[in-house]
């Protein structure tokens, strides 16, 4: 039973990987900022699978998760600002091709000859019963109660913000059981003026 679930976690992990990789270099291949965003969030979110397989469920779960949100609120700037609509237009994607890949094969080039050349050190000691807890503790040391207070307060101003930007919300333009026939805004047009 061992045998099979770690052929299956093998099989997992390069159907990952080579999605991680294709979607990837798709990234660069269209030629739309929508598409090449949604093609990043797949390599993104095969690349948290990986971390995920690894055993690392915190950080792959949180890459996941960060990387999500941050792709979706791309596309939705893509779609408010950009000057064809969602970014579908084609346009091009790479510039000074010939030496961006001059660079990338010469980083490719470092990184493997590091990969390959480095004195990998032996396991010391025992894995922590509670990696979670030690890569925290590890990033933020003492900090961590700081850090998690400063998230809590970061998301209540996001929140703050976004309802004290708007005055009137739907309740004050249709009425408390939504039944008015038409929207009482200070002035009219758009829409709710047309109804």
């Amino acid at each position: 039973m061992s045998e099979v679930l770690a052929m299956l976690d093998d099989v997992i992990f390069w159907v990952l990987a080579l999605l991680a990789v294709a979607s990837g270099v798709m990234v660069f291949r269209f030629d739309s900022m929508a598409r090449a965003t949604y093609a990043l969030l797949t390599s993104l979110l095969c690349v948290g699978g990986e971390v995920l397989l690894l055993g690392l469920d915190y950080l792959g779960v949180v890459i996941v998760l960060m990387m999500t949100i941050e792709m979706a609120i791309m596309a939705v700037f893509m779609v408010m600002y950009m000057m064809n609509p969602a970014g579908l237009m084609p346009m091009t994607m790479v510039h000074n091709k010939r030496g961006a890949g001059v660079i990338c094969a010469a980083l490719f080039a470092v990184l493997a000859a590091g990969i390959l050349l480095a004195p990998w050190p032996s396991r010391r000691g025992r894995p922590s019963a509670d990696p979670t807890m030690d890569l925290g503790l590890s990033l933020m040391g003492p900090q961590m109660l700081t850090m998690m207070t400063l998230g809590l307060a970061l998301f209540a101003t996001i929140v703050a913000t976004v309802v004290l930007a708007t005055r009137r919300g739907r309740y004050d333009r249709f009425g408390d059981d939504l039944t008015a026939g038409t929207a009482q805004d200070p002035v009219r047009g758009g829409m709710a003026g047309d109804l």
